[in-house]
């Protein structure tokens, strides 16, 4: 289960960028930019149990692998959608409530960093973090 462990953000590559994309006030990108996210990831089998802590919330998410789920971000967007594994990327598939556009993301580890990217409507962004 090579994703367990903790997560912690080390850097952003566009993200402000994204945010603007989804429709996030230029107040909340500033304040997301700078979140200090931490993820404690703990897979079994296909059974993910995530905390997200931040500056701004705490939230706990438990999905099934190819099984849809709710999902509410830190600015309040509204998505439903899929996490699979394909080989050693977990992979997101999300549609926004109140558009039903789709945002995807993958989580994959790259030199010993999670990295996580997003796309949403041609814009492409990054998280970078590192084991605790």
């Amino acid at each position: 289960m090579a994703f367990n462990g903790t997560w912690k953000v080390d850097r952003n590559e566009n993200y402000d960028k994204f945010m603007e994309q989804l429709g996030v006030n230029v107040v909340k990108r500033k304040l997301g930019e700078h979140d200090n996210l931490k993820l404690v990831i703990e897979q079994t089998g296909d059974k993910f149990h995530i905390k997200e802590s931040s500056t701004f919330r705490t939230k706990e998410i438990d999905f099934t692998l190819g099984v849809q789920f709710d999902y509410s971000m830190a600015d309040g967007t509204d998505l439903t959608g899929t996490w699979v594994l394909e080989g050693d990327t977990l992979k997101g598939t999300f549609n926004r409530k109140d558009n039903n556009k789709v945002l995807t993301t993958t989580r994959s580890l790259v030199g010993g960093e999670l990295v996580q990217s997003y796309n949403y409507e041609g814009v492409d962004a990054k998280r970078i973090f590192k084991k605790q």
